[in-house]
């Protein structure tokens, strides 16, 4: 049995991953990881021309740093500036450091890692009322964050690849609240613009407190240089 099915403190029938469960998930992620390397490692490799990179140094260098942003999303994650009851929540930078991959090693690493994340807050935190509520909500919403490596090699690519994800990030809650929460619409709301208004105050705030702070120049040059320690 790879589930529970669990009545919550709402009254919602939840499913919650068993241990079995867990391990399955376990075994995505690090599948996941290793598919982001993989492309990380192919880009690097392409960007080389006909130099020969240490195939071995660049996977171990990029596995520590696809890892390192999973790490310390999750640990941001925790550290909520506003919350709202029924979910969603204004955190310090998290979004922007599943971002990162995408920013450092390109499109494909950004959202495998991005998906990566995902399966970890279904691991760590699950709110599933509906299987393809879980597609929308793990899979997609996490996985857009790495719609930042299409700008990896643009003029102020991280400024760019972040609002890029997080718009990618907002398209799918609000699919998401549009189809699943809207039972849940403030008096006198259709369920699009409520979810609409909704995952836009958390979402937006938090984007907004981050491009701030990546305006400020030290910042920017310090994600520049942790790009080049990436890749070099």
């Amino acid at each position: 049995m790879l589930y529970n099915v669990v009545v919550n403190d709402w009254g919602e029938t939840t499913y919650v991953p068993t241990t079995l469960g867990n391990i399955l998930l376990a075994v995505i992620l690090i599948v996941l990881l290793a598919g982001a390397v993989f492309l990380a490692r192919r880009r690097a490799a392409g960007s080389e021309g006909n130099g020969q990179p240490d195939k071995k140094k660049l996977t171990v260098k990029q596995l520590a740093f696809c890892a390192m942003t999973l790490a310390l999303g999750t640990i941001l994650s925790n550290f909520k500036v506003f919350e709202f009851p029924t979910g969603g929540s204004i955190t310090l930078l998290s979004m922007l450091v599943i971002c990162l991959p995408g920013y450092w090693f390109g499109l494909g690493a950004g959202l495998m890692t991005g998906v990566a994340y995902g399966v970890l807050q279904l691991i760590l935190d699950p709110y599933v009322l509906y299987p393809m509520q879980l597609v929308v909500d793990y899979l997609l919403a996490f996985g857009a964050l790495g719609l930042s490596g299409l700008f990896t090699n643009s003029k102020f690519g991280l400024l760019k690849g972040y609002a890029a994800g997080v718009l990618g990030r907002f398209v799918f809650a609000v699919i998401s609240g549009w189809i699943f929460f809207g039972v849940y619409a403030w008096d006198g709301w259709s369920p699009f613009t409520y979810s609409l208004a909704y995952n836009a105050i958390y979402i937006f705030a938090e984007a907004a407190i981050t491009l701030i702070i990546l305006a400020i120049p030290a910042v920017n040059r310090m994600f520049r240089q942790l790009k080049n320690m990436a890749n070099s």
